[in-house]
């Protein structure tokens, strides 16, 4: 079996969004999701992120909520802990990400994810030496 996966919500807005200054994105955003299909996980945080991006983009609530059925349906959603958040504290005041960004990763973590897809925190860091926080949309 292939190593699990998260995904932070830029990664879906781009898939979800249609918004040709972002073309490329989308089309990077749906190739990755080609490679990563079946082994995705994301957590509660994410839907409700997802959600409030969609409604700045004046998406009809109707149509998000078909869009997160959909995301859903492609992904294992997890519920955030209060232990998940304790962890995201710490990863917090050690990597001094944001705690929105430190509650992802802390939910990557405890879910056993080796890869974190994110256009927002720091391509190919390596957190506690178990999870790698990668831009999809940067050449390597």
């Amino acid at each position: 079996m292939k190593e699990k996966v998260f995904v932070d919500t830029n990664i879906f807005v781009y898939l979800k969004l249609k918004d040709e200054k972002n073309r490329d994105k989308k089309s990077a955003s749906e190739s990755l999701f080609r490679k990563i299909k079946n082994r995705i996980t994301i957590s509660s945080q994410v839907i409700n992120e997802f959600y409030s991006v969609m409604l700045r983009n004046k998406i009809p609530d109707s149509k998000i909520q078909e869009m997160i059925r959909e995301i859903v349906t492609i992904s294992k959603m997890q519920q955030i802990s209060f232990d998940t958040i304790l962890k995201s504290w710490e990863i917090r005041e050690k990597h001094k990400y944001s705690i929105w960004d430190s509650l992802i990763i802390a939910s990557a973590l405890e879910n056993g994810c080796k890869v974190l897809y994110s256009e927002d925190m720091h391509h190919n860091h390596l957190i506690e030496k178990k999870l790698r926080i990668i831009n999809p949309f940067i050449s390597n």
